[in-house]
């Protein structure tokens, strides 16, 4: 009897050490958030152990395909051929919007251009326009900062803003969001983008127009939640149908009204 009830501990112990013991990669726009709830989840429950890490959507979806992560968090919706690989590898897996997130487009705090239109933007970023005197500003060469080709950011910027044109030949491409803001703060001339969340006092949002210049908008919390603010995309996590009982904790979680509370908090839009 006793040995039953020792194997059966054995057991439980081994189950709740699969269910709290969790690799979370990928997306650097979902990264604030996910490690804050991950932190927040970690102090309900004392047993768990969640590691969360970025590198871009693509990292993430990739370390998805490799089984070297339970989710894998991404600012775009899965690639066609992300999807085939995964169906020929066996897997299956599930989406989840958790959040949203506003795109804020970001220049330094001495440039006194403070509205673009999404055409201008298009000419920016695809190299057409090259000196911030051709939209209102001074007589200086515009640097533009973008993402890595890994990133759901830089793939969703190119479609909203860019409508798909190709960005320019040279364009310095960032591996993190952290770093586009360390860049655009110290460089005069330069623009970025970058998730919502991550403004901060070093930078300068752009007010946006999706109107050719009828309307701009800032980007904040409350233009994105109106839907006045046109830069805004779903957040996901993606996960192997198969783990569902080992991620389902934490997922239900954030997507609690706790957990959502904290999407707001950290600078994100609910999803409820």
């Amino acid at each position: 009897m006793k040995k039953t009830i020792l194997l059966a501990a054995v057991a439980a112990c081994l189950f709740a050490t699969d269910v709290f013991a969790q690799k979370i990669k990928g997306s650097d726009t979902c990264l604030p958030l996910t490690q804050t709830e991950a932190e927040n989840f970690m102090n309900k429950n004392k047993a768990a152990k969640i590691t969360v890490t970025g590198g871009g959507s693509g990292v993430g979806i990739s370390a998805l395909m490799e089984g070297t992560t339970d989710i894998a968090m991404a600012s775009r919706k899965m690639k066609f051929d992300e999807r085939v690989k995964l169906q020929e590898a066996g897997k299956k897996t599930k989406e989840v919007v958790v959040a949203y997130d506003a795109l804020a487009v970001v220049v330094h705090p001495s440039n006194k251009v403070s509205n673009l239109t999404r055409e201008q933007l298009e000419g920016i970023f695809t190299g057409k326009i090259k000196n911030w005197k051709e939209v209102g500003g001074a007589d200086m060469k515009i640097v533009a900062y973008s993402r890595e080709t890994s990133s759901g950011t830089y793939e969703f910027f190119k479609e909203s803003v860019l409508k798909n044109k190709n960005y320019m030949n040279g364009i310095l491409s960032m591996p993190a969001t952290g770093a586009i803001i360390q860049s655009v703060s110290q460089t005069k001339g330069a623009i970025g983008y970058v998730g919502l969340a991550y403004l901060n006092k070093e930078v300068k949002p752009i007010h946006v127009s999706y109107d050719a210049g009828k309307s701009y908008v800032e980007p904040s919390l409350e233009n994105a939640r109106n839907k006045t603010y046109p830069i805004v995309r779903p957040l996901f996590y993606y996960y192997e149908t198969k783990n569902a009982s080992k991620v389902q904790p934490f997922i239900d979680y954030v997507m609690s009204a706790e957990g959502q509370a904290t999407v707001k908090q950290v600078g994100y839009v609910p999803v409820k």
